[in-house]
């Protein structure tokens, strides 16, 4: 005996559709890949602009320093010529003297040398510490001051003197 049994097939239009379950799944699921890739593009950029920043204050840091070669001992120590106040500016993409960018304010110390252990030639040394200071915004109205600091160390006679001598 053979049976024939009849299926109702679904119109074809039916079985390509899609379930509004899956649908939300899938919109969710988009959301939150666009939104987690926003938030890496907009992370980079301030990471971006914070490392130019820092990257910035230490150049101008190094170059205040390296001009410290430039002193004899009794201008380093005994006379006004050393700026112990600055100001410098920073924008990269500027093409005219409207907009100067970011202010880094700097101050200059010079300070006999303190020296673990003491030393002998201490009072012929002096430590020089350079530090910037500058604000930048976080996105919002929120300001954020961002400081570095770098200090050397200057001798009378010079490093080789020291060395060899002592």
């Amino acid at each position: 005996m053979n049976l024939v049994t009849t299926t109702h097939p679904q119109p074809m239009r039916a079985r390509r559709a899609f379930a509004l379950a899956e649908v939300l799944v899938t919109v969710a699921l988009l959301a939150i890949m666009f939104v987690t890739l926003y938030l890496g593009m907009s992370s980079s950029f301030a990471v971006t602009r914070l490392s130019r920043e820092n990257l910035r204050a230490t150049q101008i840091m190094l170059e205040r320093v390296e001009g410290i070669r430039l002193y004899n001992w009794n201008q380093l120590c005994y006379s006004n010529m050393l700026a112990t106040n600055f100001t410098t500016y920073y924008y990269p993409f500027a093409t005219n003297d409207q907009s100067k960018g970011i202010a880094y304010q700097g101050t200059m110390v010079v300070a006999p040398a303190n020296l673990n252990p003491t030393a002998s030639y201490a009072n012929d040394m002096r430590a020089i510490t350079v530090s910037v200071f500058w604000t930048n915004s976080n996105g919002g109205d929120t300001q954020i001051v961002r400081r570095r600091s770098m200090t050397t160390y200057a001798a009378r006679n010079g490093v080789q003197n020291y060395v060899y001598n002592n």
